[in-house]
């Protein structure tokens, strides 16, 4: 067996081995890119001490030169991302909807590699922007890589590639002043919007929670698109794919998100790269929605318009598999920014359809990587090698690593024994899906891609009150930056033909008169799973990896900290010790326990709830600190989970937290939870364990009425 093919048959983690280097098994020594050792690598070598810089500096014009070529262009969207390594399993044989074979072998793992990314930004923006998350995951499969080029929205703006750089030219920063930075609130992207009636479901979506997703984590994943599965017998059905997250799904708020682009602009980037080194490995359950090809038109909206779901309960997901991210890449530049997704790399069993959307990625995913990663031989690169032999007759162009022997590369051949040659459909060779097309070469649409504003309807009929409320917020702010206020006007005619009661807090907000007669969709379905709030897989009952943040100083309960780190620690949460100063702290009783953070490293925003621990000297201090004070009246604010237990209660009153009953006012042992506010004055722990871990399970409380009466 040759070289090559022994290479192809290793793992993929033996493959990306032969191209890592651990700086312990390097030599000690500096050397050139040619390997020749170098004495100084501090001062250019001139004439004199005092002279000119020499140009036989080898050394020096290399390292410079090396610099000047390190920035590769980035990618005109998604831009700014993360990635990760893992693996797939499929929960049962898929072999009467595909023959691809990464979906037969519930006993096989089959490597992946993921990356998650913003769209808009560029690639120093932050993460927690308003805007859509990109869910791209290339699978190592045993016939090829496999790119499943996903979002965390369902729907797209746009139903044809042909709007695809208008649609990206509107968002980005605008042409006269290159600004705003990462975000969608200027004239040009609403002008789009209002001239472009499709776009109306998507910006529901985005104008929504989810595209301020708590982290990469706790967010759904959709190949948004329209494939097929092919079975081994040729029988197609159309399908879309989905990504289920394990911790549920679970967002920002936007004053919250606003706050952490300035804290921590790196804070989707850090949750998940902290995730995986602490072993809390992100997982998504795998799913597919399946239409039969007879039942292609018997919905009322068209399968393969981008802009529209399938309603999860008209076509139920399958879930089939699950994925697992276990291991950060090793350098951020050679695997998350080099990994190239392309929409046409599938593998048999998988086949694309008539999507027009589609359609155009086909193209576009493709041409980019050959301007980012300087030309055809991007697949080359460790990240993007697939597991399965390579063996073609495209052995040249720039960056080409594999040395070719033989004369020839071409086919036919008489020289080279007539290989490498095509495989029949019994050897594994990709057979395209028979489907019959014709038709008349025009530019025109199907009569149900017309519809623009039935599922905009949907989706709105479908929030929850406080989704709703976030929705009208983030149109107030969005539209409310808009400077032209013949677009904001235009925008507000637009949403009436969705919901009249939208359009009117859309204009209450941006400085307009609401429409003179009141519209809307006839819709009154509902479709829950579009609601986080709603949906089955938004999961309510675990708090494992969340973070909690402990408010303490000295003169704290030692007792009551323990108590309440093991139990949160058992439940799979992490814990911070957060004071005035970094240093130890010194409890009531003559324990020491140590700071994690300080207030000016650390901020409610990164915490997914607050506990004060008793102890009257800790209580006396911390009631004297505005930024513990802050601490708790933001955290309330957001609707995060809120806890304290003997002294640390008299904190939460300073705070003056509206209309929230707390323990002590009638029984010194009973645990009172009252809108995610967990208190106990002494007595039972294990009760206000039991009470607080359930209260951060929830996630956010809505049902505080007056949230807004708290400055913070």
């Amino acid at each position: 067996m040759d070289k090559k093919r022994l290479v192809n048959e290793k793992s993929k983690d033996e493959q990306l081995e032969m191209f890592r280097k651990d700086p312990e098994s390097e030599s000690e020594f500096l050397t050139t890119n040619q390997g020749v050792r170098v004495s100084n690598t501090d001062i250019s070598l001139k004439a004199g001490e005092r002279g000119p810089t020499l140009l036989e500096d080898f050394h020096l014009r290399e390292k410079i030169t090396h610099f000047d070529h390190e920035r590769i262009p980035e990618r005109v969207v998604h831009a700014r991302g993360s990635g990760a390594h893992g693996y797939f399993e499929v929960y049962e044989p898929m072999t009467e909807y595909t023959s691809a074979k990464f979906l037969q072998d519930p006993e096989k793992k089959t490597p992946v590699f993921v990356r998650f990314s913003t769209v808009i930004g560029f690639r120093g923006s932050a993460d927690t922007v308003r805007d859509v998350r990109g869910f791209a995951v290339k699978f190592y499969t045993e016939e090829g890589n496999y790119d499943l080029v996903g979002n965390n929205i369902p729907v797209f703006f746009i139903q044809d590639a042909m709007k695809f750089p208008d649609f990206v030219h509107a968002a980005k920063p605008e042409q006269d002043n290159q600004m705003p930075q990462a975000s969608t609130a200027h004239d040009t992207l609403w002008d789009f919007v209002t001239c472009h009636p499709e776009t109306a479901h998507m910006i529901m979506w985005a104008m929504s929670d989810r595209a301020i997703p708590r982290s990469y984590r706790m967010m759904e994943g959709f190949g948004v698109n329209t494939y097929r599965f092919v079975n081994a017998e040729g029988k197609g059905r159309f399908i879309k794919f989905h990504w289920k997250p394990l911790l549920g799904i679970h967002s920002l708020v936007w004053d919250e998100a606003q706050k952490i682009s300035g804290k921590d602009p790196d804070f989707h980037r850090r949750d998940l790269w902290e995730a995986i080194e602490m072993g809390d490995y992100p997982e998504y359950e795998f799913g597919v929605q399946v239409i039969e090809e007879e039942d292609e038109f018997k919905f009322d909206f068209d399968i393969l318009d981008a802009t529209k779901i399938w309603p999860e309960e008209e076509v139920p997901v399958k879930i089939i598999g699950k994925l697992t991210l276990n291991r950060n890449p090793d350098n951020f530049f050679a695997e998350t920014e080099q990994v190239a997704f392309c929409v046409s790399n599938i593998v048999p069993g998988i086949d694309f359809s008539n999507d027009p959307l589609l359609q155009g990625r086909l193209f576009s995913y493709l041409d980019t990587q050959l301007i980012r990663l300087g030309g055809p031989n991007f697949h080359e690169i460790p990240i993007n090698r697939p597991l399965a032999p390579i063996s073609n007759n495209q052995r040249e162009g720039y960056h080409r690593m594999t040395i070719n022997k033989g004369k020839t590369s071409y086919f036919p051949n008489s020289v080279g024994g007539n290989l490498p040659r095509p495989a029949s459909a019994e050897e594994g060779g990709y057979d395209n899906y028979m489907e019959k097309v014709e038709g008349k070469k025009i530019r025109e649409r199907s009569e149900k891609f017309k519809d623009f504003f039935s599922q905009a309807k949907l989706f709105w009929n479908s929030m929850s009150e406080p989704e709703k409320e976030h929705i009208i917020r983030a149109f107030h702010f969005e539209v409310g930056k808009v400077i032209d206020p013949e677009i904001r006007k235009a925008v507000v005619e637009l949403f009436n033909n969705v919901d009249g009661e939208l359009a009117i807090q859309i204009a209450k907000g941006v400085g307009i008169s609401a429409s003179e007669q009141k519209g809307g969709s006839p819709v009154t379905k509902e479709s829950p799973n579009v609601s986080q709030e709603r949906t089955e897989y938004a999961v309510k009952d675990t708090i494992k990896s969340r973070k909690i943040a402990i408010l303490a100083a000295d003169g704290y309960d030692h007792k009551d900290v323990s108590q309440v780190m093991q139990a949160l620690k058992g439940a799979g949460a992490h814990a911070d010790i957060i004071s005035k100063y970094r240093g130890m702290l010194k409890s009531s009783s003559g324990e020491k326990l140590e700071v994690d953070k300080n207030y000016l490293t650390a901020a409610s925003v990164m915490y997914d709830a607050v506990y004060v621990p008793g102890g009257k000297g800790s209580i006396d201090t911390l009631k004297m600190q505005g930024d513990a004070i802050h601490f708790v009246n933001e955290t309330f604010r957001h609707c995060k989970p809120l806890g304290a237990t003997g002294e640390g209660i008299e904190l939460f009153k300073v705070a003056n937290l509206p209309d929230i009953k707390f323990a002590g006012q009638k029984s010194t042992d009973k645990v009172v939870s009252d809108k995610g506010v967990v208190t106990v004055m002494k007595g039972d722990s294990s009760s206000f364990n039991d009470s607080f871990i359930v209260a951060i399970a929830k996630h956010r409380h809505w049902d505080r009425e007056k949230k807004e009466h708290v400055s913070a």
